[in-house]
């Protein structure tokens, strides 16, 4: 024991050698988690935090959750990863039957990969590759829809396809181009559009580009009801449903990803299931193993699986693969985590969590420098504003956010912002008490920042 690091040691290895994702290393300050259980975390010095975020929008049923836990140990002594490249393991195969017969009715095939945006990567990949091979092959279908602001994850293909300015312009030369809407956003509608006419400015921005560009465009990609890393925006109701309509009628592929609005999230296992909406390929990730390990699926349906099947000299194979998709350990937590939403009925006992987060959001909207607070189920959001009237933001060079977070974290809650917009996402299992807990420091927190 005597060999093991100081807490000085590793805060300066942690600062030193560790580069952590979307972190300024120069600033940096580490914060080193060493274990958890339910919505709690504990950090190398014994503080405790509430996990207002899931610890990166995954944990669902709460860390150290006994079900899932037992369900690793009990893989761990068979097998802990078989290669998903001409071989399979039974924990596997019944996770993809599992997910074929809980998602939206169409979605009748799993490809397993590691992580959301690999998940969205293959989708777009699966989408070009389709037309290139269905019973009526389209070649010139190589072109995606997108919209503004959106996020689908860090690799080329799923950056592409990314909206969000600031983590991709660096990247723009290695990035192909898409046709790019703007996002329905009530609260920051189009120049010239209001907010009650969001909704049908967007589906006629959409069906003029599909009208026009159709017989180009391979797939649109969205994230259903919520865009998430931009900022939480939230759809007005109907766009997903009108934007499914418009993509059937223009022979154009749907992929919509679910890897953060997924596994419960919005108060449905899938948002798609509110506009009862099944698209051509669904993304899952994040929350699938529950927050435990890392697991991602895309799933389609039976039209893209048959138009990948021939003989070996036909090359019809789909060409891309993950060492660690399917990997058992993983997909034995990510049947946990679904045995787990069955035996503690997740999704029914979620609706007083959302009504008291309502009630929070709705009285934190009086505060002076909130401009707009928004939800959709368990996922919270509140925008500061300079100026609540004209609706301007404040610099991002301000840190407003990063400065609510953190008189947050001094009062035991962990939180992340996305700029101005504070959010909170924590594990389903919250009790009413945390989420006071959780809401009471993002309140405190926004007074103290902006006085």
């Amino acid at each position: 024991m005597s060999n093991l690091p100081t807490h000085e040691q590793l805060r300066q290895w942690d600062r030193q050698i560790v580069w952590h994702a979307f972190t300024q290393m120069a600033e940096y300050e580490p914060l080193i988690l060493e274990r958890a259980r339910g919505c709690t975390l504990v950090d190398i010095d014994g503080n405790e935090y509430l996990d207002g975020v899931s610890s990166l929008w995954c944990n669902v049923h709460g860390h150290c959750h006994p079900t899932i836990d037992a369900a690793i140990r009990q893989q761990l002594g068979k097998v802990a990863h078989v290669t998903s490249l001409g071989a399979s393991n039974p924990t596997t195969i019944r996770l993809a039957r599992r997910l074929v017969d809980l998602t939206p009715e169409g979605l009748a095939h799993v490809f397993f990969a590691s992580d959301g945006a690999c998940a969205v990567e293959v989708a777009l990949k699966m989408a070009l590759q389709y037309w290139r091979q269905c019973d009526a092959p389209r070649p010139e279908k190589t072109g995606y829809i997108a919209l503004g602001d959106a996020y689908h994850g860090d690799t080329l293909g799923a950056v592409s396809v990314g909206g969000v300015e600031r983590f991709h312009a660096t990247f723009a030369p290695l990035l192909f181009d898409v046709h790019r809407l703007p996002a329905p956003n009530p609260y920051r509608p189009p120049e010239g559009v209001s907010p009650e006419n969001v909704l049908p400015d967007a589906l006629a921005r959409l069906e003029r580009l599909l009208e026009e560009h159709h017989e180009r465009i391979a797939a649109m990609v969205i994230e259903p009801l919520v865009q998430c890393a931009a900022g939480m925006i939230m759809h007005p109701p109907g766009y997903l449903r009108g934007a499914r309509e418009l993509t059937r009628k223009y022979d154009v592929l749907l992929i919509a990803d679910e890897v953060a609005v997924g596994m419960g999230r919005t108060g449905r296992m899938f948002a798609c299931e509110h506009e009862d909406v099944s698209p051509d390929f669904l993304c899952l990730g994040k929350g699938l193993t529950g927050g435990y390990l890392p697991l991602a699926a895309t799933l389609t349906t039976d039209a893209v699986w048959q138009a990948f099947l021939g003989e070996y000299a036909e090359a019809k194979t789909f060409f891309h693969g993950h060492t660690y998709g399917g990997n058992p350990l993983a997909a034995a937590a990510a049947m946990a985590t679904l045995d787990v939403f069955e035996q503690e009925k997740t999704l029914a006992n979620l609706a007083p969590r959302i009504a008291r987060l309502g009630e929070h959001l709705d009285r934190m909207a009086q505060l002076p420098h909130v401009g707009d607070v928004r939800q959709r189920g368990l996922i919270g959001a509140v925008e500061l504003v300079r100026d609540r009237t004209t609706r301007e933001s404040y610099p991002w060079a301000e840190r407003r956010g990063i400065r609510v977070c953190d008189h947050a974290r001094r009062e035991g809650v962990l939180l992340r912002p996305l700029g101005n917009v504070l959010v909170i996402m924590p594990p389903l299992v919250v009790s009413l008490d945390e989420l006071d807990c959780i809401a009471t420091a993002l309140r405190r927190g926004i007074i103290a920042a902006i006085p």
